[in-house]
């Protein structure tokens, strides 16, 4: 091939080209075969090739593929978002349309801090968030990261949203267990908000499960019970960022659900469009628009192609697609069945800390200790190993940090299209298997030459 002017994420890597995918399959030019067992960035969550989502791109692209949103609106904008009212529920009624899960996290965040503008609070502007967090790549939404390595290069331009501890109970920064816990590190946030001053913060945002900065870490059972009782007592907005977790992902069609927990504002994205389009939304509670319907009538945010006709119809194909195979309503039995394979695999190789997760988003950590829980050296880059060779193998998984620092430790998120079937499951798990055998005599090969010299 000549020379490449695309920037990739690794300039001087190999990459395979890409022919087509069908399924949960993608095959490359030369032929070779890769199950999907991350939907890419945890994002095709119907899988390749859908016939109907194709057939949708075609029937909208022969009337009109975009328009500008002040000049007009859309059947399709309009019918997805009544569509999204619907799903959601709990009158989270309002969507912003915007192109990436960092622009609606950002959106996110303007939104709340303009709802206490419009009723004369103009101080509380700050925004929280926690450690061990991935929030978007844009400024706003690095700011409330707590991600340090994404953070690092920024550091100077960037707010200090990040201000408690993650709900990490594998590595739980108290040395407690839950539920004796009694959700400490939820409780932490009642600690911050006094320091800094509850009329100084807008809103506090939070992954339901969180992705890629933790490995699929999930709460214990009260614990958004517990945050959003400290938000509305000190008149703070719930930011929830669903970006990854949102429309089925984790069996519900908010992850929310799970804690039987209403937030304020829903940032949405990856499975909002599943690949076939660049669509992600913000989503507006009836109480947190109310004052900007009676006040200034707009949000005060923006993009050029918000809403345009061609993504909107893509979604709302891929979500009418969710319904009509009930699709959702298979995840949780889909997602038992792969977690039981994978705590067998834990039980197998040593170097599995951690297996956990909800629904098809799971998440498995991987120490050099399973009694201390001790992370790997860095300069094994043991992350990385485990992906390349799982690629070699035909199976593509996602990379995540682990560990309380947010730079020490290793992690993969196994998180397949929504439609596997539990044969495929099996078919991942052996693809799996084969790549930890193979680590595992690298890591022999690897201490045993240490212990030579």
């Amino acid at each position: 091939m000549e020379q490449s002017y695309l920037i990739k994420p690794i300039l001087d890597a190999k990459y395979p080209m890409v022919d087509y995918g069908k399924g949960i399959y993608l095959f490359d030019q030369a032929g070779k075969r890769y199950l999907d067992g991350s939907s890419g960035a945890v994002t095709a969550n119907i899988g390749h090739g859908v016939s109907e989502i194709i057939q949708a791109m075609q029937n909208q692209a022969n009337k009109v593929s975009f328009v500008y949103r002040s000049q007009f609106t859309s059947q399709p904008g309009e019918a997805l978002a009544q569509k999204i009212a619907t799903l959601a529920g709990h009158d989270l009624n309002w969507s912003f349309f915007v192109n990436s899960g960092s622009e609606a996290t950002e959106t996110a965040m303007k939104i709340a801090i303009q709802y206490w503008q419009e009723q004369g609070k103009g101080t509380k502007t700050k925004i929280l968030s926690r450690w061990v967090s991935y929030h978007g790549i844009t400024m706003g939404a690095l700011s409330m990261s707590g991600h340090p390595g994404r953070r690092a290069r920024f550091i100077p331009h960037l707010e200090d949203c990040p201000s408690i501890h993650p709900p990490y109970c594998y590595r739980c920064p108290y040395q407690l267990q839950a539920p004796e816990c009694q959700n400490r590190c939820a409780k932490e946030l009642e600690t911050v908000i006094q320091r800094i001053g509850k009329d100084h913060i807008a809103a506090f945002i939070a992954e339901p499960v969180i992705g890629a900065a933790g490995g699929a870490i999930t709460p214990p059972k009260d614990y958004y019970r517990d945050i959003k009782d400290i938000c509305e007592k000190n008149e703070i907005l719930f930011i929830a960022d669903e970006v990854m977790t949102g429309f089925g992902r984790t069996g519900k069609v908010l992850a929310c659900e799970h804690w039987e927990v209403k937030p304020d504002i829903v940032a949405l994205g990856k499975g909002m469009g599943a690949g076939y389009a660049t669509i992600a939304a913000t989503l507006v509670s009836d109480e947190v628009m109310a004052p900007i319907l009676t006040g200034s009538k707009l949000i005060m945010s923006g993009h050029t192609l918000s809403a345009n006709p061609q993504a909107c119809a893509v979604s709302l194909a891929v979500l009418e697609y969710l319904e009509k195979e009930q699709i959702i309503s298979n995840v949780d039995s889909k997602g038992t069945f792969l977690r039981n394979k994978l705590n067998k695999l834990s039980n197998q190789f040593s170097f599995i800390g951690d297996v956990r997760g909800k629904g098809l988003l799971l998440g498995i950590e991987l120490v050099e200790n399973k009694v201390s829980k001790q992370p790997f050296a860095r300069k094994l880059q043991v992350t990385k190993t485990i992906i390349e060779l799982a690629q070699k193998n035909g199976l593509l998984i996602y990379p995540a940090n682990a560990g309380l620092d947010g730079i020490n430790g290793d992690a993969i998120i196994i998180a397949p299209p929504l439609t596997i079937t539990k044969r495929e499951i099996e078919e991942l798990v052996r693809l799996l298997t084969t790549t930890f055998t193979q680590f595992n005599q690298l890591l022999q090969s690897t201490y045993n030459c240490e212990g030579e010299g």
